[in-house]
């Protein structure tokens, strides 16, 4: 079935758009102008669209609901709306968030409240009140409450927030009127003020050079790749690897998923699972990093262990432990360094004795909708090459010698993990900041800046 419209439709063709059909002629060119200008001509009208359903895709449309007038409704795209990546793959990753600052995040603003005021006990928001408030939990709790928000926006705001499960194909800017026109997958398109990207990000999975030159050169080296996303869920893991093999696995990073991956490993051969299990870890830093409560901040909040992690590390991994650690016979520790030279003889010389891989080396943002601008002396809206402004939420625009422009592209702003706001500590440390609450923070600042300004 057709998925109702909301907003303000408009269904009629006007002579212009006509005209321009009939005298554009025919090829690809021309297809992009004839659409454009049909599409154009039956559009629905809403105050913004949010594309994400994540926590920082619900962050941002319980904000506009907060800050909008409401005298037009939000459209809310999301292929799945099971709250992100966490919902879907992280439900057993440990978080290395307290649980407190979850229900802050459910109570941030009145939609929020609302919501959690409405539905009926047990639900994911009494979970979490009944756990250690100081501490963290498994992220299935907190996917929980993205659930439940998510589900509470579309039960008790049906006439305000549209959710369109799909994805959003082309949002095209017109520069003479500042207004987006969105094309849904379902053929439907909108009008909006305010486009919202909140597109969430994957881990790298583009092997390392070295991995690729190992594998090129000597192609009978089986290395099989785990993916991050398996690593981090126990029950997927242990299923992965047979337990009756002498398997090896290569873990690549020192970052806070590289360590749960260590744990997790670990944890199959101490279990007695997996009991030949063994591990090769491929590190550039001698030391780990931990973030470190300060007199009312934290130092390295964002890129230091917390948690789970901060403390197994502690205890297995620093120097001063590692060889007295019953984790020293499953977990060998090669230090890289970070001169290329050094680093490729370690790999050659360790990795073709791995039967598995699995890089833990960071994240990058997942495919943006086709981005495109219709400049006011053209008919042919060209693509529209952006960069975030992590201190505001907003793009400028790349022009094609690689120049930023000076002025925001109108109308568009980004959030969530794949667009944070950037930090700068007391130390002076600069830091993206990611985390439920943080996104939260960060939308509370600007969202009333992208309300009252293009």
């Amino acid at each position: 079935m057709r998925p109702t419209s909301i907003g303000r439709v408009s269904t009629s063709r006007s002579p212009l758009a006509f005209r321009a059909v009939r005298i554009l002629g025919s090829g690809s060119n021309s297809c992009e102008r004839r659409c454009w200008l049909f599409n154009a001509a039956q559009t629905t009208t809403v105050e913004s669209i949010v594309v994400g359903g994540g926590p920082g895709g619900i962050a941002a449309v319980g904000n506009l609901l907060d800050s909008l007038p409401g005298k037009l409704p939000q459209l809310w795209v999301d292929p799945h709306f099971a709250g992100g990546r966490v919902g879907a793959k992280y439900r057993e990753v440990p978080s290395n968030t307290k649980v407190a600052l979850f229900l802050q995040f459910a109570e941030a603003v009145a939609p929020f409240r609302q919501i959690v005021e409405k539905t009926p006990a047990p639900n994911a928001a009494t979970v979490l009140q009944k756990l250690a408030q100081d501490k963290g939990c498994e992220l299935g709790h907190a996917a929980d409450l993205c659930l439940m928000l998510t589900e509470g926006i579309r039960e008790h705001y049906p006439t305000q927030v549209e959710q369109h499960r799909g994805e959003v194909e082309k949002a095209v800017l017109d520069e003479q009127t500042n207004t987006w026109t969105v094309s849904l997958d379902d053929g439907r398109v909108f009008n909006t003020d305010r486009l919202v990207l909140c597109t969430g990000s994957s881990p790298i999975t583009s092997p390392l050079p070295i991995l690729q030159q190992l594998s090129d050169s000597t192609p009978s080296t089986a290395l099989t790749p785990l993916h991050l996303d398996t690593a981090l869920k126990p029950s997927l893991l242990s299923q992965t690897i047979d337990p009756s093999s002498q398997a090896t696995v290569g873990v690549v990073g020192a970052s806070h998923s590289a360590i749960l991956v260590l744990m997790n490993l670990y944890k199959m051969v101490s279990s007695g699972s997996h009991p030949n299990l063994r591990v090769k870890w491929f590190t550039r830093h001698n030391s780990l990093r931990y973030a470190e409560q300060k007199d009312g901040w934290i130092l390295y909040d964002n890129t230091g262990l917390k948690g789970d992690a901060a403390q197994w590390a502690r205890d297995s991994l620093e120097q001063e432990v590692f060889d007295k650690s019953p984790v020293s016979r499953v977990v060998t520790k090669f230090l890289t360094g970070r001169e290329n030279a050094a680093e490729e003889s370690i790999y050659k010389a360790e990795l073709p004795s791995c039967t598995h891989v699995v890089q833990a080396i960071g994240y990058k943002r997942n495919t943006l909708p086709r981005l495109m601008v219709k400049e006011k002396s053209e008919f042919t809206p060209r693509h529209l090459t952006i960069e975030h402004d992590a201190l505001s939420g907003r793009f400028r625009q790349i022009d094609h010698s690689g120049e930023k422009g000076k002025v925001f592209v109108p109308n568009l702003f980004g959030a969530g993990i794949a667009f944070p706001e950037v930090v700068t500590d007391p130390a002076g440390n600069v830091e993206s900041a990611v985390g439920f609450w943080k996104f939260m923070r960060f939308l509370k600042r600007v969202v009333p800046e992208w309300v009252g300004k293009p």
